[in-house]
């Protein structure tokens, strides 16, 4: 079996290894493929992998040795599930690789904007302590978790890892999802809420939906105006669920009190977006994912993938 990987670099920019890869087929990796070399590139390919290397329709059409598809990650919007589908190629992505590094992630941008600790590592090195009399000092109010309630929306295996870590953090847990109903149950220290008791309640809220007709600029002028003032914002999940204009507007308000976010609407991002001069934002650049133990599991899940793919039983399959 022929197999492709399209845009291995950030994935493994030497610091892993893609010998599991190796042993399902004959294996090409490329760095990254701009979109006028995909066809190119993949003709001949059995088996074709992506991570934001986009395969729509028409590049599907053209590629008729094409049996499956891999998704480096768990979004699987890069590729164009129906087309493939209706060629009968299963599209398997990589779920649950990530969750300890995407919910660490999450508290690394909360605690930061709770407690300040790079802004006041800044200003020691810049002297500030030395100049000041007192044995001590901040610059800006130093926030406690215990006893505020996380909104979590989306409680996929990401959301509940963070509703977890929100607990023992001695926070409240409320947590929305689409069919509530569908949620298994077990989980005595989170309750289940509509989306807008949900914004209107928690004084924290972390995003872990995934990006579709339904929550695209989900985070609008209406919602922000409904969370409580001075609520914090984190968003893990995919840019443009936020309204990226509404939420600068809020900040600069303090409507909201803070943002945290890996994801942009564009990324890289364009020096014109508004959350780049935003006050009390901090900005990762789509990092949440990439710890060494993440990147590593996605190479074993896709190999996993492409093993069951070859004995006639597709995992992982988001088109089923």
């Amino acid at each position: 079996m022929r197999i492709v990987i399209l845009d291995g670099y950030t994935l493994n920019p030497g610091d892993l290894s893609w010998d599991e890869l190796k042993l399902c087929g004959d294996l090409s990796v490329y760095d990254s493929t701009p979109r006028d070399k995909i066809l190119e590139r993949a003709h001949g390919a059995q088996a074709l992998i992506t991570n934001k290397t986009p395969l729509r329709a028409d590049t599907l059409a053209a590629l008729p040795d094409m049996r499956c598809i891999c998704v480096l990650a768990t979004g699987y919007d890069v590729v164009d599930v129906a087309a493939a589908r209706a060629r009968n190629i299963p599209v398997c992505n990589t779920p649950a690789y990530g969750v300890d590094s995407v919910a660490q992630h999450v508290f690394a941008l909360l605690l930061e904007l709770c407690r300040g600790v790079g802004r006041h590592d800044a200003s020691v090195r810049d002297g500030d302590w030395e100049r000041r009399e007192g044995f001590c000092y901040w610059l800006a109010p130093q926030v406690e978790l215990t006893g505020k309630i996380m909104g979590i929306v989306g409680f996929g295996n990401n959301g509940r890892r963070v509703g977890e870590l929100a607990h023992a953090f001695g926070m409240e847990v409320l947590a929305y999802v689409p069919r509530t109903g569908a949620v298994a149950p077990g989980y005595a220290p989170f309750a289940f809420v509509e989306l807008d008791e949900l914004f209107a309640k928690a004084h924290v809220i972390s995003l872990h939906c995934p990006l579709n007709d339904a929550t695209r600029t989900m985070v609008d002028e209406r919602r922000l105006a409904s969370m409580q003032k001075g609520a914090l914002l984190i968003n893990t999940g995919r840019g443009p669920l936020l309204d990226e204009t509404a939420v600068a507007q809020a900040l600069h308000s303090g409507q909201l009190g803070g943002l945290g976010t890996d994801v942009l609407s564009v990324e890289p991002p364009r020096m014109d977006n508004p959350l780049l001069k935003s006050p009390n934002t901090y900005i990762t650049p789509h990092i949440a994912w990439a710890s060494v133990q993440a990147r590593r599991n996605i190479i074993s899940i896709t190999a996993a993938n492409l093993r069951a793919f070859v004995a006639g039983r597709p995992q992982n399959v988001v088109n089923p």
